[in-house]
């Protein structure tokens, strides 16, 4: 009977707890080459969707594992279930959207046009026999395709990379003439590289966290966390860190 009290008691203590004992863990896939949004200093998953991220989870009470993921995989992760959820400055698309369920937006942002500098290019860098580089399956990639290159703007080839950290180096080594990407992910390239913005495309793209399609209740939970950090001030304090 002791024996028997004692078990029933470890687990009154157990249900007691419940959620904080057992709090729900997510798998939140990024790509992280894309400052201020994400990115990886001394081994930490770092950046303004980072922190975004990790706000939400603090204000719903569930855990989060970053999972750093090449950007045309994080689609594909979501729909086979090695991730729950994606945040990776992804912009909401119609076409994603047949994949997915995105949250309400978070932030606001157009595409821009880097060069090496020193250079003698402006914006008509884009058109005639270029080589324009962008990351493969974002919205940079997808412009420069259907707007310049099936257009017969650019003659030239679209170079496409699986991070930016390795375009950036082909720009400054002059492998390519000119990068189409993120506005505030240019000015953070431009700030300490030999390379400089030479115009943007107003593009008014919105940003939104993914889960795969008809899991409603964890876009619910996505979304209230999301307002309650608006609501809190939070997000106005990241907005500050990172892009001020």
């Amino acid at each position: 009977m002791r024996k028997l009290g004692f078990l029933v008691l470890v687990l009154a203590l157990v249900l007691g707890l419940g959620g904080q004992a057992f709090a729900q863990t997510y798998v939140v896939g990024t790509s992280a080459d894309f400052p201020p949004f994400e990115y990886i200093e001394d081994g930490e998953f770092v950046g303004f969707d980072m922190d975004l991220m990790r706000a939400i989870a603090e204000e719903m009470d569930f855990e989060i594992e970053f999972r750093d993921i090449s950007f045309d995989s994080l689609i594909p992760g979501l729909r086979t279930g090695t991730i729950d959820i994606v945040i990776a400055a992804m912009t909401i698309t119609e076409e994603r959207r047949q994949a997915v369920s995105f949250s309400d937006p978070y932030y606001v942002a157009n595409q821009s046009v880097i060069v090496k500098e020193g250079l003698d290019y402006d914006l008509t860098v884009l058109f005639g026999d270029k080589r324009i580089g962008a990351q493969t399956g974002t919205t940079g990639d997808l412009w420069v395709t259907e707007r310049l290159y099936d257009e017969g703007i650019l003659t030239g080839q679209v170079v496409r990379y699986e991070t930016f950290d390795l375009a950036i180096e082909d720009l400054v080594n002059e492998n390519v003439d000119a990068l189409v990407l993120d506005r505030p992910v240019a000015e953070r390239f431009v700030e300490d590289r030999p390379l400089v913005l030479v115009g943007e495309i107003i593009t008014h793209e919105e940003y939104g966290i993914a889960v795969d399609r008809g899991n409603d209740e964890l876009l619910e939970k996505l979304n209230e966390g999301l307002q309650r950090v608006i609501d809190s001030g939070k997000m106005g304090e990241l907005i500050d860190r990172y892009f001020q």
